[in-house]
C-alpha cells in the first residue's frame, strides 16, 4: 500500500526579511526574491507585497484567489503539476510540505466582478476562515493594454509561483507534523473492506467560460470530461482556481487543497464507509453538455460500484441542474447521494434558495444564505483597491459609506457559505 504523507509545518507569523526562510515558527519573505519572481511574467508591470495578521484592523479587496504554500519535499518532484511545470510525476504519492497557517492572496485592479473581500478584525473576520490566517498578499498591476483573460492568466500563475516558492522554505524544517493517507485503487479497497459501504465523493468545478473556470492539471477544464482521482491529488494542487464566481461560495485554490470532505471521509475510511476515490465534475453551460458530463459522472461510480456518493456543488444558479441531474441518475440507479451547497434566499431568508430541485435531493446539507446582510466597520487600512466593494458581487452602488463602513450581503466575503462546509454557517429552515 502507497502512503502520502502531509508535513505540516506551523506558522505564527510573517514578517519580511533580508532572505526568505523559516525560523522559529516565523515565516521571513525578501521582497526582493518574491517580486523578482513574480515580475518575471510580461503581463505583470508591478507587483507589491503586504502582509496581514489575524486581528490587525486591514481589510483586502478585492481578493481573486487564494493558495496554501506547499511544495514537494523531493525538489525533483513539483506542485500544482501542468500549471507552471511540466506534469511529469504522479502527485498524490509521496511526502509535501505545508506552511500551516500561511495563505497566499492575489489582489490588485479588477478583473470581473466576483471578486471577494476579507476583514482581518471585526464583524465581518468571523464570516471567513482565512482572517485567522497570516495573508501574504500580492497587489498585482497589470501590464497595458492586456485582456482580462491575460490579466487573469497572470494573476493566477502569480498566486501558483508564489505558494509553490514559500511551500519549499518548509522542506529544511525539522519541526513539524505528519499525517499519512492511504492510496488505494478501488479493487484493493474493495477486497480489504468487503462489508462496508463503498462511498465515491464528487466534486464540481466550475468550467464556464467568462472567467469562470478551473483547470486540471494545468488544463482548463471547458475542455475535459469528469476525471477520477486519488483524493491525495487534491491536496497536491492538480485542481487551481481560475473561477471568479461569487466569493462567498466558489471553490478557491486553497478550499480545494484543503478539502474538508476529503478529510471526513478520510477520517471515516475503514470504520463506517469504504472511501473510493473523487470524481472531479466539470459544470459546463448547456443542457447538453451537462447531461454528457453527468452521465460520465454516473458511469465512473457505477464501474466503481459505489453504494453512496457525496456530491459537492461550485458556485450558485445552473451548477444546480448539474447537482439535481446527477442526483436523479444516482438514486433512480440504487446510489444514495447527500448533497452539499449554499443557499440564495434573500435577505430575509424567505425566497427559494436553489435554482432546482428533485424529489431525490431528499439529504441536502447547506452552508449558508449568501444574501444574509452584513454592515462591517471601517478598517485603519485598505490593501487593494476599497471603491471596488460597490462594483463586486454582494456589493451596492451606494455601499461604501464615508468612513470607510461597508453594506454588503455576505455574498462578498471569501468563503462565508463555502460549498466545501469548511465555514461556520449553517440554514435553518423556517
Amino acid at each position: 500500500m502507497e502512503v502520502f504523507t502531509l508535513r505540516r509545518v506551523s506558522i505564527k507569523d510573517v514578517q519580511f526579511g533580508e532572505r526568505s526562510e523559516v525560523r522559529d515558527s516565523t515565516l521571513f519573505v525578501s521582497l526582493c526574491e518574491l517580486e523578482g519572481l513574480i515580475l518575471e511574467d510580461r503581463f505583470i508591470k508591478g507587483v507589491s507585497v503586504k502582509i496581514a495578521r489575524p486581528g490587525e484592523s486591514k481589510r483586502i479587496v478585492p481578493i481573486k484567489d487564494i493558495l496554501e504554500p506547499r511544495a514537494k519535499l523531493d525538489p525533483e518532484q513539483d506542485i500544482f503539476p501542468g500549471v507552471i511545470s511540466d506534469p511529469n510525476f504522479a502527485p498524490g504519492y509521496g511526502s509535501t510540505v505545508v506552511l500551516d497557517g500561511v495563505c497566499v492572496m492575489t489582489s490588485g485592479k479588477l478583473v470581473n466582478f466576483q471578486e471577494g473581500l476579507v476583514d482581518m478584525t471585526g464583524p465581518g473576520s468571523e464570516y471567513s476562515l482565512f482572517s485567522k490566517k497570516n495573508n501574504v498578499v500580492l497587489v498585482l498591476e497589470p501590464a497595458d493594454g492586456i485582456t482580462k483573460h491575460d490579466h487573469e492568466r497572470a494573476v493566477r500563475l502569480a498566486g501558483v509561483k508564489a505558494a509553490r516558492y514559500l511551500g519549499a522554505l518548509g522542506r529544511t524544517v525539522k519541526q513539524f507534523s505528519k499525517t499519512l493517507y492511504p492510496v488505494e485503487g478501488p479493487v484493493s479497497l474493495a477486497m480489504k473492506y468487503p462489508d462496508l459501504p463503498k462511498v465515491v465523493y464528487v466534486c464540481q468545478n466550475i468550467a464556464q467560460g467568462l472567467l469562470h473556470d478551473n483547470y486540471y492539471y494545468g488544463i482548463n477544464a471547458q475542455g475535459c470530461l469528469p476525471m477520477l482521482l486519488h483524493p491525495t491529488e487534491f491536496m497536491d494542487g492538480v485542481i487551481v482556481s481560475g473561477n471568479c464566481a461569487a466569493p462567498c461560495h466558489k471553490h478557491t485554490t486553497y478550499h480545494l487543497q484543503n478539502n474538508p470532505i476529503i478529510e471526513d471521509l478520510y477520517g471515516e475510511h475503514g470504520k463506517t464507509i469504504n472511501f473510493i476515490g473523487v470524481i472531479a465534475a466539470p459544470v459546463r453551460t448547456a443542457f447538453v453538455e451537462k447531461e454528457r458530463i453527468c452521465r460520465q459522472v454516473f458511469k465512473l461510480a457505477q464501474m466503481l460500484c459505489a453504494d453512496g456518493a457525496i456530491i459537492s456543488e461550485d458556485g450558485g444558479g445552473n451548477p444546480e441542474a448539474d447537482l439535481m441531474f446527477t442526483t436523479r441518475l444516482f438514486e433512480k440507479n440504487g446510489i444514495k447521494v447527500v448533497l452539499v451547497t449554499d443557499e440564495y434566499a434573500g435577505s430575509d431568508g424567505a425566497s427559494p434558495g436553489l435554482a432546482d430541485i428533485t424529489p431525490e435531493a431528499d439529504a441536502v446539507v447547506t452552508n449558508g444564505n449568501g444574501n444574509e446582510r452584513v454592515t462591517l466597520p471601517p478598517m485603519e487600512k485598505v490593501i487593494g483597491a476599497l471603491e471596488t466593494v460597490e462594483r463586486i458581487t454582494g456589493g451596492h452602488a451606494g455601499g461604501l459609506g464615508q468612513d470607510g463602513s461597508v453594506d454588503m450581503e455576505i455574498a462578498g466575503i471569501m468563503g462565508s457559505t463555502n460549498e466545501l462546509g469548511i465555514e461556520n454557517l449553517r440554514t435553518i429552515a423556517i
